[in-house]
């Protein structure tokens, strides 16, 4: 009896578990329209799947990109070009005008040039002077040195000449010289002159300090004008001389030239 008892309690306790547990089920019970379910999954976003973290090889992908994004970005400034600075109209035309090419300086004396210097030895009246330059110039070329100056002399058979002046040189430009004329012949007076002399093929005017051989003839009373010719080598002098005094004759002779004054005329 006692076990049947036992039995009874236990069915009853089991049926009252399984009301209590079959009571929360029911209550969350409730009915469904599939089609309603499956239209409403089909309007909702499909969420993005998370990205993956990045791993260490990920990153430095991510760097390189970077590094070579801003390398490009460099070159394209290297690449683009820069505008010229703005020219200056007169530094271009100054620099065009310095690019044309110009002439060599002339190494010998034209006859402007040196009857210029002859004006100022002889004066402005003196055409005759400059007739006789033309002339030589005609028959010898253009020298490349003069020299203008002053002389005074005097002979009876025997005569001396003294004189100084200044040479000019085309390349070496002036210095001062001097000379002396010792001569012989028949020849008779005095005189004072201006001279002018012409030189040819003077390269170096220290070769101007020699003796040149002269020949020399004279004949005018007050006044006169006269050339003579002078040739040591190659450099050929020829002096004009336009005086006063009275002078007759022939005489041979030379021209020292110095670099100081000299009184013995030997």
């Amino acid at each position: 009896m006692a076990d049947w008892t036992r039995l009874k309690r236990a069915a009853a306790g089991i049926s009252a578990a399984i009301a209590v547990l079959a009571s929360p089920v029911a209550a969350q019970v409730r009915t469904v329209d599939p089609n309603t379910v499956i239209d409403a999954d089909l309007d909702q976003p499909a969420t993005p799947a998370p990205a993956p973290a990045p791993s260490a090889g990920a990153a430095w992908t991510t760097e390189g990109l970077a590094t070579d994004e801003t390398v490009s970005a460099a070159d394209a400034d290297a690449a683009t070009p820069t505008p010229p600075p703005p020219v200056d109209a007169s530094a271009a035309a100054s620099a065009a005008v310095a690019s044309v090419p110009t002439a060599p300086p002339s190494l010998t004396y034209q006859r402007d040039d040196l009857i210029g210097a002859a004006e100022g030895v002889f004066g402005r009246g003196a055409e005759g002077v400059a007739r006789m330059i033309e002339n030589i110039l005609r028959e010898q070329g253009e020298p490349n040195g003069y020299i203008v100056g002053r002389e005074a002399g005097g002979a009876f058979i025997f005569g001396l000449r003294y004189g100084s002046g200044t040479l000019h040189h085309r390349v070496e430009g002036q210095r001062p010289v001097y000379w002396t004329g010792p001569s012989l012949g028949l020849d008779a007076g005095a005189n004072a002159s201006s001279t002018f002399v012409l030189i040819y093929n003077l390269h170096d005017s220290e070769e101007l300090f020699e003796r040149f051989p002269a020949g020399e003839g004279a004949g005018y009373l007050i006044g006169g004008l006269n050339a003579s010719y002078l040739r040591r080598g190659d450099t050929v002098l020829i002096p004009i001389r336009a005086g006063l005094g009275a002078r007759a004759g022939v005489n041979v002779g030379y021209m020292k030239f110095s670099r100081r004054q000299r009184w013995l005329p030997f």
